[in-house]
């Protein structure tokens, strides 16, 4: 007979109501798990205590150490009953003085540089981090500059690897970010323009050359880790300059994409691609460097709802102009691997997949390419959409392309008869 054992309150996180890992005591004298506070104040940059609504003053997090073995006796006594039994020992915390010592030191003995990144780095594997803890001790600033200093040389120096380790380690927010740039890129640069848009767009712009030169000349981590942050950057880069991008920068990324080094950074490229791609001429750039072809590949191997979604979402976006829907058409197994995710993935992503045949059949339906689209399936699926409750947004696009083509598609075995009568009109 099951027994259902249950967990003491006072054990359980006030925000995920999971019993604690690593119980930590806030300003307002209320115990969360570090995991959950550090979400709460860093991520989603909440100022009260989730259960008081008081102010939290400061962001120290003090280790309770009593509950915590209190929590890990009770654990080990009912781990039968499928409890895991926590760590012995939680992740330390950063001890604030060791970061101080260790960026004046690389500042002020540049010979001494790589040793403070390697101990940086070391300390980013086993400790915990603060965004506001370390934009106080200048981190941020001092890694952006590493970062920034790279030259186009045709290498990648060891610092620079370095930087890009533990910034991606830190989960920088956007808004530390920009303040970052802002001190990295003038020394001498008065406070009041910390807020200056302009500012912030060039240093974005600056730094985002600097990721690419790490794209084009880094090794395979340095490469995924530049992508992941240059997520962050895009958004304070300034459109017309985005617009100016160089097409390296879409080669770059789908060489990453080819690698297929993780899902992480798989889906931070597209993120990336699906930012940059509605400025100016990069859909061009993104159809010219190949990449339509290598979104098709991935959509085939694919079965990650998100990942899906930004595929046929980047896929329509370079769609709209002539050159990605050729690239498209062109694929073998283009047309049969958009409308098979049709139905399977999401509503985001069959909606997508429909826009996508919109565009093609509106501007590149040759005679060859609308009986492709019988013989794998297209136009079944889409006589399918009709028939089903669905948006009815999306249902008004499926029924311009079968009208649109109705002539053609009349006599296909795989239009059901009594769809037959409606045409040219559904």
């Amino acid at each position: 007979m099951d027994v259902e054992i249950e967990v003491p309150s006072h054990f359980l996180c006030p925000i995920s109501m999971q019993p604690m890992k690593d119980p930590v005591t806030i300003s307002t004298g209320i115990t969360y798990d570090r995991e959950s506070i550090q979400r709460w104040l860093f991520t989603c940059k909440r100022t009260s205590c989730p259960v008081t609504k008081q102010p939290v003053s400061g962001t120290d997090l003090i280790p309770n150490h009593t509950l915590r073995r209190l929590i890990q006796s009770w654990c080990k006594i009912n781990s039968h009953y499928g409890f895991d039994l926590i760590p012995a020992t939680p992740r330390k915390p950063v001890d604030k003085f060791e970061i101080i010592k260790l960026v004046n030191d690389a500042k002020r003995h540049p010979q001494n540089q790589i040793k403070c990144l390697r101990r940086l780095r070391s300390i980013a594997q086993a400790s915990d981090w603060s965004n506001t803890c370390m934009e106080d001790l200048k981190l941020f600033e001092f890694l952006t500059t590493v970062i920034l200093s790279e030259h186009n040389t045709g290498s990648v120096t060891e610092a620079c690897d370095e930087a890009l380790f533990v910034l991606h380690h830190l989960h920088c927010m956007d808004s530390v970010l920009s303040n970052a740039l802002l001190r990295a890129s003038g020394p001498s640069r008065p406070e009041s323009t910390s807020a200056d848009p302009a500012c912030v767009a060039s240093s974005g712009f600056a730094l985002l050359n600097a990721l690419l030169h790490v794209m084009r000349f880094g090794n395979v981590q340095s490469r995924s880790h530049a992508i992941t942050l240059l997520r962050s950057v895009i958004k304070m880069t300034d459109p017309a300059q985005i617009s100016s991008i160089t097409p390296e920068l879409f080669n770059q990324t789908v060489r990453i994409l080819k690698e297929n080094v993780s899902q992480q950074t798989i889906k931070a490229a597209l993120e990336l691609v699906v930012e940059i791609i509605r400025w100016g001429r990069n859909r061009i750039k993104a159809a010219e460097s190949g990449m339509v072809l290598v979104l098709i590949d991935l959509l085939i191997e694919s079965s990650d709802r998100r990942g899906c979604e930004l595929m046929l979402v980047a896929l329509e976006q370079i769609c709209r102009c002539a050159e990605g829907r050729a690239k498209l058409v062109e694929h073998a197994a283009g047309l049969a691997t958009v409308s098979k995710k049709i139905l399977r993935v999401s509503h985001v992503a069959s909606d997508r997949a429909v826009r996508i045949l919109c565009l093609v059949c509106r501007f590149c339906a040759s005679y060859g390419v609308l009986q492709e689209m019988v013989e794998v399936g297209v136009v079944s699926k889409l006589c399918l959409m009709i028939q089903i409750d669905y948006s009815e947004r999306t249902k008004e696009r499926v029924k311009q392309i079968l009208t649109l083509h109705s002539r053609v598609w009349k006599d296909a075995s795989c239009v059901p008869a009594h769809l037959l009568s409606p045409y040219p009109s559904l």
